[in-house]
């Protein structure tokens, strides 16, 4: 098995596409549509300044990625990174994959001056938050995630 992680590039885009409908499955993200999606991720990978995406292949096949979106942070005293979308094939878990593409996306993020990764994660995903502890994220002591939709 031939494994390669790399920096996705605007020429990846079907590749991913294809990963992202998984992952939102997956996930049970509702709403995915190509030609919304499509243009997203091509605005992402066409501007640097937004983020940064990494593919993993196996054998030459898409098998995973991961996506990280920039945010300047008062807090955190500079840029940070948070990790939008990180999706391994069920199929190729457990052989290194995600710790790869992880490891690429934490050194990008440091080379691009980032000061922290953060994360959001399913609370019923026992078996993500075990990677992420083996990787060395923890909870953030008394803080919780709140959202709302701008019209």
């Amino acid at each position: 098995m031939s494994i390669e992680v790399r920096a996705a590039t605007p020429r990846d885009i079907p590749a991913l596409l294809g990963l992202v409908e998984q992952y939102w499955h997956f996930e049970s993200i509702e709403g995915f549509r190509v030609d919304v999606v499509e243009p997203l991720l091509q605005r992402a990978l066409g501007n640097p300044s937004l983020g940064r995406a990494w593919l993993a292949l196996v054998d030459g096949a898409p098998a995973g990625y991961l996506l990280v979106v920039f945010v300047f942070s008062l807090e955190h005293q500079g840029l940070t990174a948070e990790i939008d979308e990180f999706f391994v094939v069920p199929a190729y878990r457990g052989r290194e994959l995600g710790a790869r593409l992880l490891d690429a996306a934490e050194a990008a993020c440091r080379a691009a001056g980032c000061t922290n990764i953060a994360l959001q994660l399913g609370r019923a995903n026992e078996s993500a938050r075990g990677f992420y502890r083996r990787k060395g994220y923890s909870e953030r002591d008394g803080y919780e995630l709140l959202d709302k939709d701008l019209d």
